[in-house]
């Protein structure tokens, strides 16, 4: 199975949402992660797959615990046809959604359609945070969420402010630890 570099992945995604048209299917999903910041050009990294957290719904965002079945089906058959995973969108990231976006997130979004097939990137505010709670997460340094992190060359009141939004989803002191650990690689050592 290959990993997609950023031409690949739209080429992708545009056979997806080619292939959604053409079944009469249109779908709009909240995509974060990788695949978003290779989309965004804010990192140049292969990735393996596209994350879909929810599903664009009137007012914002609802979570997705899976993929449509004719959603699933097309991704089957582009990946297939590309060599790509057979779960080359999925909804991994889908827990983050239930303690809530970055406050104004929905404010920000890019908008990117493929024929049947539109996605909201977040914006790199938005990734910074996702990013930050990620790698703290999962507390290792070499690992492609701190990678990813770097690439996006945040200032230290971006990373404050994604400290803060974090901590929303982990209020625990073993994540308050691990927080300022990570904050601190990144020469935020006075994190309140």
């Amino acid at each position: 199975m290959l990993d997609m570099d950023g031409p690949t992945l739209v080429d992708a995604l545009e056979a997806l949402g080619g292939l959604l048209e053409e079944r009469d299917e249109r779908h709009a999903f909240l995509a974060i992660g990788g695949g978003t910041l290779l989309l965004l050009g804010l990192v140049d990294r292969p990735t393996a797959d596209l994350d879909v957290a929810g599903e664009v719904v009137e007012g914002g965002y609802a979570k997705l615990d899976a993929l449509p079945p004719t959603v699933a089906e097309a991704v089957r058959d582009v990946g297939l046809a590309f060599g790509l995973r057979p779960d080359w969108v999925n909804t991994g990231p889908r827990t983050l959604l239930d303690f809530g976006l970055p406050p104004g997130m929905e404010g920000r979004v890019h908008r990117r359609r493929y024929g049947g097939l539109e996605l909201h990137l977040p914006d790199r505010v938005d990734l910074i945070c996702f990013k930050l709670y990620a790698a703290v997460d999962q507390t290792e340094r070499a690992q492609p969420h701190y990678q990813d992190l770097r690439a996006m060359n945040p200032t230290p009141d971006e990373l404050l402010a994604g400290a803060r939004w974090a901590r929303t989803h982990d209020p625990s002191e073993g994540f308050l630890a691990e927080l300022r650990r990570m904050l601190s690689l990144f020469g935020v050592d006075d994190a309140p």
